[in-house]
């Protein structure tokens, strides 16, 4: 397919839903289990028992609907500040935190973080925690200066983003400009927590084919290196799944903090 046809997520839309229930639930044909739930949760949960990420406001810039990310978070951060592009993503996830009908169910993901985490027995408590964690939904646009215009929001303690840049970056320009602009929002010697996917093109939502951002190990740190940061953390997971809905071909998390 010709990738001029690729629907863009900042521009076309996404179905939020179709992406969770495709990449990130707990049905049994669903194969991106330990790239796109278990690697992430494992670095996330590692990166923080260290006790050097922590603080008043973490900011989520990740894209859809995730939760799942945010479960270790939860424990070192007074207030997560969710920020995304779509209405249609901020409804998908209001009705999780507001325990609506008809909700995605992240219960798998609650399973998975206890087991990381060695607490089985507070699934509950977990789910509950991270809900209180994300009273703070604000849509945003990237094109802007101050992505929360009119809102000024405080300078963070850390970000995390998750994909987000795969899907809104069309080169090499793009990422860093947008990793600058998102790197503003953090306080001096913040931190920058990134998951991605190297060397993908394309991720299939419904019919649709959602154009990604092709970017390899190389790219991503000179950007870093670049807007001042310094690397703590960098774990490459090489893809083992077979499927055509998506051509990653590794999984990326990346750990960080800028340079006061």
């Amino acid at each position: 397919m010709d990738c001029s046809t690729y629907k863009r997520y900042h521009v076309h839309g996404l179905d939020a839903r179709q992406i969770l229930e495709r990449y990130f639930s707990d049905k049994p044909d669903m194969v991106f289990a330990d790239d796109s739930l278990k690697f992430p949760m494992e670095n996330l949960g590692k990166t923080f028992k260290i006790g050097h990420i922590k603080g008043d406001i973490l900011i989520d810039l990740s894209h859809g609907s995730l939760v799942h990310h945010l479960y270790s978070a939860c424990e070192f951060f007074k207030n997560i500040i969710v920020l995304k592009i779509q209405d249609r993503c901020i409804l998908e996830l209001k009705r999780w935190v507001d325990t609506r009908t008809g909700a995605f169910h992240w219960g798998h993901a609650a399973q998975l973080h206890a087991d990381v985490e060695g607490k089985s027995d507070k699934i509950e408590d977990k789910e509950g925690k991270v809900r209180s964690a994300l009273q703070h939904v604000v849509k945003c646009d990237l094109e802007k200066e101050n992505i929360t215009e009119p809102i000024d929001l405080p300078p963070a303690d850390c970000i995390i983003s998750a994909w987000l840049l795969d899907y809104i970056c069309k080169d090499q320009d793009d990422y860093v400009r947008y990793l600058r602009k998102f790197s503003k929002l953090l306080k001096p010697g913040g931190h920058f927590i990134i998951i991605g996917s190297l060397n993908a093109t394309y991720i299939t939502a419904g019919k649709d084919r959602i154009y990604l951002f092709k970017y390899d190990e190389e790219l991503v740190r000179k950007a870093l290196v670049g807007e001042g940061f310094v690397i703590d953390r960098w774990e490459v997971k090489k893809r083992t799944n077979v499927s055509d809905l998506i051509d990653y071909k590794a999984v990326i998390f990346i750990a960080a903090h800028k340079e006061k």
